[in-house]
């Protein structure tokens, strides 16, 4: 009897009463909360499972299939661009490490002279766009009598690693900034050299971070279009973005491609948890129970070797690049060198006067970095205030689908939107919309990072206290978030942006006939063979960039760049 009383008491209907009050619990913040939730999973989740369900259809029947698999790694050629990837990924790492490790360490622990202006050249490699950076270097190595071979796998390697090292520097210098000069002090005592103590007390303590840097290196090389696309096709051979590029030339075989990029996707998955695990282990950064003193080691004499190796990596990556560039932008001819007779403004005055596809590609580009980076900024505010304040079950999987797509190379991700929306009903192939979404999924864990951090650091007693005046959370939001967060938004915002403007490696996979964007303008500039225009049209990209970054400076503060991949 008492079962079937409660059971009689579960059916009958609530008292209206009840019903009255939960509803007038109800916020109606939570429907924008919920459509986020809704955009967020349509924005990663959706393309993701799209593609790994696509490598598993047949193209016409849509049934499951392993054919997709055997055709794609079947090819000799195709398991062999993988093979290379692999090749290219360590190289570019340990390069990367034998140009960051010694500069972060001479930053870092030394008294080396021109410290501010060696940050500046690093941070210039940093936002340097690689495939820019790749196309100074064929300029100047790719002639007959260049300075050596850049179309090899060697040369792929060292323009790649010049333009990666800074994420090495940033995790290396990071760690040493956090170590105490104790233990160098002990071994100095007991007679070991600076070299000695360098190799045997220094670097060990920071040896996850420098591993984690080099992981992120590999990850960004074997993830790379640009660059490959510009070396290793003229000198025949492939990786996996290029053989990836191959799949969506006529007829496009989007099944063969997601098959093919799942290896990449999980290699990449696995090397993250590698260096996430490495870098977590925060052991390195305080080696005694309170911190200690940081002294700088004097170099003497070797001050200045130090400070030429510094500056020969930065001329490397930055300067000797830049400045072929800039000569060719302002050249009637490339080819003839520098000369005042050869000088000209006609090549800009052509891209931004006459050239409607550049000045239509230059529109473009902002327009879309612009409006993604406000997108991702928005979402992942949102997403964020859902997470701290705990408004729905399951906060943890929205902070995950935020963050996914760090692991996500460019290229794969271009893939999953592909499979995805460009089939009927949405077909949004080649639309601005399409380029919009891609960019603002890309960059959100950006976005994201910086509105979880500045999340956590406000007290959610304020946003009580407009409730408790009767104002609800979108109030709260508007009044007392939103002021608070302006600077961190800010910030945010650029760092979205600037990435966002120089992306390729997704955008030549959805790009359309008019929502061409300056990189991939640039990639077919360069197959043309019109370097002069391409150069100016470069230079403009990277001004815009310099100008955005001198803002983040204003607005943030020194390396605020950097913090990202931290």
């Amino acid at each position: 009897m008492a079962s079937m009383s409660r059971v009689e008491a579960l059916s009958r209907p609530e008292p209206a009463g009840a019903l009255a009050r939960r509803l007038s619990r109800f916020e109606p913040s939570m429907l924008l909360w919920l459509a986020m939730i809704a955009v967020l999973v349509f924005l990663v989740a959706s393309p993701m499972v799209r593609l790994v369900v696509s490598s598993f259809q047949e193209a016409e029947t849509g049934r499951l299939t392993l054919a997709n698999y055997s055709e794609a790694y079947g090819n000799l050629r195709q398991l062999q661009a993988l093979l290379n990837s692999l090749e290219l990924g360590i190289g570019v790492a340990l390069l990367a490490g034998v140009f960051g490790v010694p500069i972060a360490w001479a930053i870092s622990r030394t008294d080396m002279p021109a410290k501010a202006f060696v940050r500046l050249m690093v941070f210039g490699a940093f936002i340097t766009p690689p495939y820019l950076g790749a196309i100074g270097w064929i300029l100047l190595a790719g002639a007959e009598h260049g300075i050596f071979n850049v179309y090899s796998m060697t040369g792929l390697i060292v323009v790649v690693a010049v333009t990666s090292f800074p994420y090495v520097f940033v995790f290396t210098s990071s760690a040493l900034d956090l170590v105490s000069s104790e233990m160098e002090d002990a071994a100095n005592i007991l007679g070991a050299g600076i070299l000695r103590t360098t190799f045997r007390v220094t670097l060990p303590l920071v040896l996850p971070a420098i591993l984690g840097g080099l992981i992120i290196s590999f990850l960004e090389a074997i993830a790379l279009f640009g660059a490959p696309a510009l070396i290793a096709l003229p000198a025949r051979f492939h990786v996996v973005s290029t053989q990836l590029w191959q799949f969506f030339e006529y007829p496009v075989r989007v099944e063969e491609a997601a098959a093919y990029s799942i290896p990449l996707l999980l290699i990449t998955i696995l090397m993250f948890w590698l260096q996430r695990s490495l870098v977590g282990r925060k052991g390195f950064a305080a080696v005694t129970g309170k911190g200690g003193e940081r002294r700088p080691i004097r170099l003497g004499a070797w001050r200045w070797p130090m400070l030429f190796y510094a500056l020969f990596v930065g001329s490397l990556s930055v300067l000797l690049p830049m400045l072929v560039l800039l000569q060719a932008a302002f050249a009637k001819a490339w080819g003839r060198g520098f000369s005042l007779d050869n000088l000209t403004l006609r090549n800009f005055e052509y891209v931004l006067f006459e050239q409607t596809q550049a000045q239509q590609a230059i529109l473009n580009t902002f327009l879309y970095a612009g409006a993604a980076a406000f997108a991702a900024i928005g979402l992942a505010l949102a997403i964020a205030y859902v997470v701290s304040r705990r408004l729905v079950p399951g906060t943890n999987v929205l902070a995950f689908l935020c963050m996914a797509p760090f692991v996500i190379p460019g290229i794969v991700l271009a893939i999953g939107f592909y499979a995805a929306y460009a089939p009927p009903p949405l077909a949004l192939y080649g639309t601005a919309l399409m380029m919009i979404l891609a960019f603002t999924t890309r960059f959100l864990p950006i976005a994201y990072t910086s509105a979880a951090a500045g999340m956590r650091s406000i007290n959610p007693e304020m946003e009580e206290a407009v409730r408790i005046l009767g104002g609800g959370r979108l109030l709260a939001i508007r009044k007392v978030l939103a002021p608070l967060l302006k600077k961190s938004l800010a910030g945010a915002w650029i760092l979205v942006f600037i990435p966002a403007a120089r992306e390729l490696s997704s955008a030549i996979f959805l790009v359309g006939p008019n929502t061409r964007v300056i990189s991939v303008m640039l990639f077919d500039l360069s197959e043309e063979g019109n370097f002069e225009v391409l150069a100016a049209l470069g230079a403009i990209l990277l001004v815009v960039s310099v100008l955005i970054a001198g803002l983040g400076f204003r607005v943030i503060g020194r390396d605020f760049m950097l913090r990202r991949n931290q």
